[in-house]
C-alpha cells in the first residue's frame, strides 16, 4: 500500500499539569494535605505561610472561574483516575541465674471475637473544644511507663538489661513480639554470641527478666498470648473457687467461654453454673489489651473538614478554620523578577505557586458546596438522629452541583464533618435504599439504627435471631430479607444471638 498524508480534526481532553493537581488536592486527606503544604514550602520559595512576613494573599477564586475548571474536572475524571532490638545492649550485661518457667495459655486472638478499629467512636465528643497545640499532647508510652518502673527497682545489670530488652521487644498490645526463643535468637545475633553455651545463658537471663517484666504495671503486659495475658491478671483477684475456675477457663477454655456454653465449661472445669458464673465476671474484668491505656490519643482524634451549625430554621456548614493551610505568595521574592524579561524558571516557579494557592481554595470552596447540598438533603438527621436518615446516592449531589460522580467520591473519602450527634466521614451520609409497604424508601443507616435499638432493648435471657429482626423491621414497614439484617448486624460489629446470649 502506497503511504499518503491526511489531516484529521478530533477533540480529546487534556490532563494540564494544574488540572492534575487540583484533582490530586481534591482527594486527598486533611493530614496528607498538610504534608503537601509542607512539601511544597520547603520546594517553592515563592510560596510562605501569613505569619513569615510581608507579602499578599491570594483571594478566592471567581466562581465563574471554579465552576469552569469543576466542569474540566469532570470531564476528565476518569482519566485522573488511572493515574492516580535491643541495640545498646553489651553482652557483658547478661549473666546466669535460676531459670524459671511460665506457663503459655491458648492462642492470643481478640478478647470479644470483634477486632477494635482505632477511629470507633473517636468523633463523639465535642472535636471544637480542642486546640491544635493540645491534641499534640500525650501521655508516655507502655514502653516509657515500664522504664520508669524499672528505674525503681533494684535489679542487677544484667537483669536490667534483659527486662530492657523485653520492653523493646513489646508489641501495639503489650504482648511479646514473638517467642522467648525468637527474642533470644534476635539478641544473641546482635551481639554476635555464636556459641550454644552463650546462647543458652542469655536465654535463662530473659526468662529472669520476663518475671520481672511480668511483675510490673499494667498487669498483664509482656504475655505470649491471651490465655497468658488474663492469668497474669488473675493472679491479682482474691484467691478462692472463682478464680481457680476463671484460671483453668483462661488457660484452656476461652473457645468455649466465648460461645457462652455454659454446661460445657462447667464439666471441663469440675465447677458448678454458680462458680462459672463468677469465674466469667472476672474474666470480663480483665484487660485484654495491656496497652490499650497507653495507645497515642492523637490517634483516636478525627478533626473534622467542616462544621454544621443550626442557623435559624435551616442548618449551615462551615469551614473549619483550623484545617484550612494559611499561604500567600511572599511579595520579597514576586518583586525580585518584577520588570524582568523572561524570568525563566523563576517566573514558572511563580506561577506554580499562584495555581498550588489556588487549586487549595478550589479545594475548600468544592468540599463545602458538597457538604451544604448533603446537609440539605439529610436535614432530618440534624434533628433526629442517624434513624431518620434519608437513602442518598453521588449522582444526586452530583446532578445538584453540575458536577461529576468521581468528583463527589473524592470529596466525601477521608473529609469528615461535625455534626450535633459526632463526627462523620461525609461518605456516611450515603446509603442504600429499601422498599417499605407504603411505596416509599428507607435509608440503609435508619434500618442499621433501628437493628441496633432492637439489640440495645432486647432481653439478654433470649437474644433476637437475625429472623425475628426481619419479622420487628417488616412490622415497621420496612422490607428486609434475613441475609441482609445479618449483613448489617456484623457491619455493627453485633454478634449473632448465640453469643449475646447471658450465661
Amino acid at each position: 500500500m502506497k503511504p499518503t498524508l491526511q489531516v484529521r480534526l478530533s477533540q480529546h481532553l487534556a490532563l494540564t499539569p494544574q488540572l492534575q493537581q487540583s484533582i490530586r488536592l481534591l482527594q486527598l486527606s486533611t493530614l496528607e494535605l498538610h504534608q503537601e503544604v509542607e512539601q511544597m514550602l520547603d520546594q517553592n520559595p515563592f510560596l510562605e505561610t501569613e505569619d513569615e512576613g510581608p507579602g499578599f494573599e491570594f483571594t478566592s477564586v471567581d466562581r465563574a472561574s471554579t465552576t469552569q475548571r469543576e466542569e474540566t474536572d469532570s470531564a476528565g475524571a476518569s482519566v485522573g483516575e488511572g493515574g492516580d532490638d535491643s541495640a545498646g545492649v553489651d553482652s557483658a550485661d547478661f549473666g546466669t541465674t535460676e531459670r524459671d518457667d511460665w506457663e503459655n495459655g491458648t492462642e492470643r486472638d481478640d478478647f470479644d471475637g470483634i477486632r477494635e478499629t482505632p477511629g470507633t467512636g473517636a468523633g463523639q465528643g465535642n472535636e471544637d473544644d480542642f486546640e491544635p497545640q493540645e491534641r499534640s499532647v500525650s501521655g508516655p508510652t507502655l514502653q516509657e511507663h515500664l522504664r520508669q518502673q524499672l528505674l525503681g527497682m533494684r535489679l542487677s545489670p544484667q537483669d536490667a538489661a534483659a527486662v530492657h530488652v523485653l520492653i523493646e521487644s513489646l508489641d501495639e498490645d503489650g504482648y511479646l513480639d514473638g517467642t522467648l526463643e525468637d527474642i533470644a535468637e534476635r539478641v544473641a545475633d546482635s551481639l554476635g554470641l555464636g556459641e550454644p553455651d552463650e546462647r543458652e545463658e542469655l536465654l535463662d537471663q530473659l526468662r529472669c527478666g520476663l518475671a520481672w517484666l511480668q511483675s510490673m504495671e499494667p498487669a498483664g503486659v509482656g504475655a505470649a498470648n491471651l490465655g497468658d495475658c488474663l492469668c497474669l491478671q488473675l493472679r491479682h483477684c482474691p484467691a478462692g473457687p472463682a478464680r481457680d475456675c476463671a484460671m483453668a477457663i483462661a488457660r484452656s477454655h476461652l473457645e468455649l467461654l466465648a460461645r457462652r456454653d455454659l454446661k460445657k465449661l462447667a464439666v471441663a472445669t469440675h465447677a458448678d453454673e454458680a462458680t462459672v458464673k463468677a469465674a466469667q465476671a472476672l474474666i470480663v474484668a480483665c484487660e485484654p489489651k495491656p496497652a490499650r491505656p497507653f495507645a497515642p490519643a492523637e490517634s483516636l482524634i478525627v478533626v473534622p473538614d467542616v462544621i454544621v451549625v443550626k442557623s435559624g430554621r435551616n442548618w449551615k456548614v462551615t469551614l473549619n478554620p483550623d484545617v484550612m493551610p494559611k499561604l500567600r505568595v511572599s511579595e520579597l521574592y514576586a518583586q525580585a523578577i518584577r520588570g524582568q524579561r523572561g524570568g525563566g524558571n523563576l517566573s514558572a516557579r511563580l506561577q506554580e505557586a499562584r495555581w498550588f494557592i489556588r487549586n487549595i481554595q478550589q479545594r475548600f470552596d468544592t468540599i463545602q458546596r458538597v457538604s451544604q447540598a448533603i446537609v440539605e438533603r439529610q436535614k432530618a438527621f440534624f434533628t433526629h438522629g442517624e434513624i431518620a436518615m434519608k437513602p442518598l446516592v453521588l449522582r444526586e449531589i452530583a446532578d445538584e452541583l453540575g458536577l461529576h460522580e468521581s468528583t463527589i467520591s473524592r470529596v466525601t473519602t477521608a473529609k469528615y464533618m461535625a455534626t450535633p450527634f459526632g463526627t462523620f466521614e461525609l461518605k456516611y451520609f450515603f446509603g442504600s435504599s429499601l422498599n417499605t409497604d407504603a411505596g416509599g424508601n428507607a435509608s440503609s443507616t435508619a434500618v442499621r439504627a433501628l437493628i441496633k435499638q432492637f439489640v440495645a432493648a432486647e432481653d439478654i435471657k433470649k437474644p433476637l435471631s437475625d429472623s425475628q429482626i426481619a419479622d420487628m423491621l417488616e412490622e415497621q414497614g420496612i422490607q428486609v430479607a434475613r441475609r441482609t439484617v445479618a449483613k448489617y448486624r456484623e457491619a455493627l460489629k453485633i454478634a449473632p444471638a448465640n453469643l449475646r446470649k447471658a450465661m
